[in-house]
């Protein structure tokens, strides 16, 4: 089969949503990477919420709307937490899960000086 040939049977399978299996598995790999960013993204915004919502209370100790949305959002962090770090490992030393991986994922580049 020539290269052309390839090439032409590559976009008939994209189009028909039959990619080639490393096309495929870069499209996996990039939605997860995305749900990945979300969920930390949601972490994130929760803890801010969380603070934010913690600085008011000491000025406005009796509101209790506030402090129904403290509880709700502490509760919500904490099982976002938990579900992202049985996924993809713990978010802080603080957070070591069920066992320690630090190693177990590549360290950035930084760490061994390979970016040069």
């Amino acid at each position: 089969m020539s290269e052309e040939d390839r090439g032409m049977n590559t976009m008939a399978m994209m189009m028909q949503g039959n990619m080639p299996a490393e096309e495929n598995e870069d499209k996996t790999c990039c939605e997860k990477e995305k749900i990945r960013r979300e969920m930390a993204d949601e972490i994130r915004s929760l803890d801010f919420a969380i603070t934010e919502l913690a600085l008011y209370l000491d000025t406005h100790p009796e509101d209790k709307k506030a402090l129904c949305l403290h509880k709700k959002y502490c509760k919500e962090c904490k099982e976002l937490k938990d579900e992202y770090q049985k996924i993809y490992g713990p978010l802080t030393i603080n957070y070591p899960c069920n066992k320690w991986r630090w190693l177990e994922q590549p360290w950035p580049a930084f760490k061994i000086g390979k970016n040069k």
